[in-house]
């Protein structure tokens, strides 16, 4: 007999639900968070399993025995349900509200109630719903540094355009001077004359060799030319706010470096510790013969993938996943095809990225890219397409244990 779980998790407790093959209640329990709640979750399932539920050659869990569906596919609790041998189904919780109306149109709800509409889907629904990867623990790891890496890239760009937004407010001349010095905002030496230039005031007295220092310490060329074009634009007249509204845009300003200065110094750490990780990996020769893919990006990739050989049944289901292939609706005599935007964001980012970086590495990418925007598609639109085609053959190399290789992809 196999036993459907339904698991409603919180914080602190789980609400759990177990169903026979008919839909019978066998228990439903509120467990703690934890070891407690994890052991007496097997003391209620032992009570409904028999020797024919234990493989005979290994000693394990048969498979299908237990079957859990759980609205998340990562934590101590789910490795734990893994580990046991049980068949997990991270189930999205868009999918799981709308099956609890199938139940239910009145928009009641509650964890128990939660609870039995997750047992429901793995009992009724499994095979349309995608079960937890067997990801190696390595590659678990790598998702965690590359996932914290890009969510710094992302807060790095959020907090430049914050500062960018204040200094716009009350001091354009500091956006000038970075101008005509060629930076960039978010660059360190552009951040540490920010924060040594202060407000308008202390902008204008800024001497040109404080600010060749600084140009010197990022090792830049044309030292003396950009100083003077800096210190020209930092003393130009232009329009100001009153002193107390200055003064408290300083600081605004002020913070935003800081923070921006704090995620840049942490970011190269993050990106040693990556590239080790990916370099040991078995699949990392494959990820870093595709065009674009170096080792940071490859690792994202590589990360959000996961390694598990079974995962994805083929190349369209890779593409599925990464929100590259797009969708059709269609009703009656109306047929409409648009971008797939329910995906991993994440891995849609790097995807995307990837192909904007393929079209300077691979004449096969280059070539596809201008023949569709020949057909006057978009520029993003073109780059979704190409990222599309670009999985495909991963999938390839993947499932052939090859690498890349231009003129087999682009035959």
């Amino acid at each position: 007999m196999t036993v459907f779980v339904g698991d409603d998790w919180a914080e602190e407790h789980h609400d759990v639900e177990l169903l026979d093959d008919t839909g019978r209640r066998l228990g439903r329990a509120r467990l703690p968070e934890g070891m407690g709640g994890m052991t007496r979750l097997h003391e209620m399932l032992a009570e409904h399993l028999d020797d024919t539920d234990v493989d005979s050659e290994t000693g394990m869990l048969a498979a299908g025995a237990v079957v859990v569906g759980i609205e998340t596919d990562r934590g101590p609790w789910v490795a734990a349900l893994v580990a046991a041998g049980y068949e997990v189904f991270a189930i999205n919780p868009l999918s799981a509200a709308r099956y609890r109306e199938r139940h239910s149109t009145s928009g009641a709800k509650s964890d128990p109630g939660d609870a039995h509409v997750l047992a429901e889907i793995v009992r009724l629904d499994r095979a349309h719903h995608r079960p937890v990867a067997g990801d190696s623990a390595q590659v678990e790891g790598l998702k965690m540094i590359a996932r914290t890496h890009q969510s710094l890239v992302w807060d790095r760009t959020r907090h430049a355009q914050r500062l960018r937004q204040a200094l716009r407010e009350y001091f354009p001349a500091a956006l000038d001077a970075i101008a005509a010095g060629r930076l960039e905002l978010a660059d360190p030496d552009a951040l540490e004359l920010l924060e040594r230039a202060g407000g308008p005031d202390r902008a204008a007295r800024l001497s040109r060799s404080k600010i060749a220092a600084i140009l010197k310490k990022s090792r830049r060329r044309d030292v003396d030319a950009r100083a003077e074009q800096i210190q020209t634009a930092l003393r130009a007249p232009a329009l100001r706010q009153p002193p107390a509204l200055e003064s408290a845009y300083a600081v605004v300003a002020g913070t935003q470096i800081r923070l921006l200065l704090g995620i840049i110094a942490q970011l190269p750490a993050l990106e040693e510790v990556l590239g080790e990780g990916f370099g040991r990996h078995p699949d990392a020769e494959i990820y870093t013969s595709q065009p674009g893919l170096g080792v940071i990006l490859g690792a994202r990739v590589l990360a959000e993938f996961g390694d598990d050989p079974h995962r994805y049944r083929d190349a369209k289901s890779r593409k599925n996943y990464a929100g590259t292939s797009p969708i059709t609706r269609a009703s009656g005599r109306r047929t409409v095809v648009l971008a797939r935007y329910a995906r991993n964001k994440r891995l849609g980012d790097a995807v995307h990225q990837w192909a904007f970086c393929a079209l300077t590495n691979s004449p096969g990418a280059r070539a596809y890219y201008d023949e569709l925007r020949s057909r006057k598609v978009g520029h993003h639109a073109a780059l979704r397409q190409l990222g599309n085609r670009l999985v495909g053959i991963l999938h390839g190399c993947l499932k052939t244990r090859t690498t890349y290789n231009e003129t087999t992809a682009w035959a």
